[in-house]
């Protein structure tokens, strides 16, 4: 079944392993540069940088139609439907579908990005009907390949991806996670 034949809905909340994963909202406006405006995020993801107010409203809007057009939904990660913590990404692919997160630099090492993925990954196999959900990851993201281990996904045999982001070349290995057979 293609995840393409699945709408995302207007509004999204999910919970689980202790975290609310909601929607972005223009009361987190003033939250995302504290999250965002950190090396890290800028090195490693495509996140603009720098991230400051401006960044923020384009963000929440760039969230808004991305969900619209179906092609992506983009989440506040909280641990109770409060104050944002980090993001998580669900972005459709021809086979299945992607994943990132990116957690502010506060709320580092409380396994957020790891309990942020697994429930994605729910959502994706659950309401998606997917087979496989994917990071892509560069080798030397140390604190990502422990996301990605913790989280169950497994690197795959398929060709890396290499390109250019923010004037910087990157190559990405895919990590996958297959829907469990007993969940079909």
């Amino acid at each position: 079944m293609s995840s393409a034949a699945h709408p995302f809905p207007a509004r999204i909340e999910l919970t689980g392993e202790g975290l609310v994963l909601r929607d972005w909202t223009e009361a987190d406006l003033s939250a995302m540069p504290d999250l965002f405006e950190d090396p890290d995020v800028a090195y490693w993801t495509p996140i603009v940088s720098p991230f400051d107010e401006k960044a923020a409203t384009a963000r929440l809007e760039r969230a808004r139609t991305l969900r619209s057009e179906g092609t992506t939904i983009l989440l506040a990660i909280t641990v109770d439907g409060g104050a944002p913590l980090g993001e998580v990404m669900l972005r459709r692919l021809p086979d299945g579908v992607e994943l990132g997160y990116a957690v502010g630099p506060a709320h580092r090492g409380q396994g957020l990005a790891g309990r942020a993925v697994r429930i994605m990954a729910g959502y994706a196999f659950e309401q998606l009907g997917v087979e496989r959900v994917v990071l892509e990851l560069e080798a030397e993201n140390a604190a990502s390949m422990a996301v990605a281990t913790k989280a169950g996904f497994t690197l795959l045999d398929v060709p890396l991806i290499e390109g250019e982001e923010k004037g910087r070349p990157f190559v990405l290995q895919t990590w996958g996670l297959s829907r469990s057979p007993e969940a079909s």
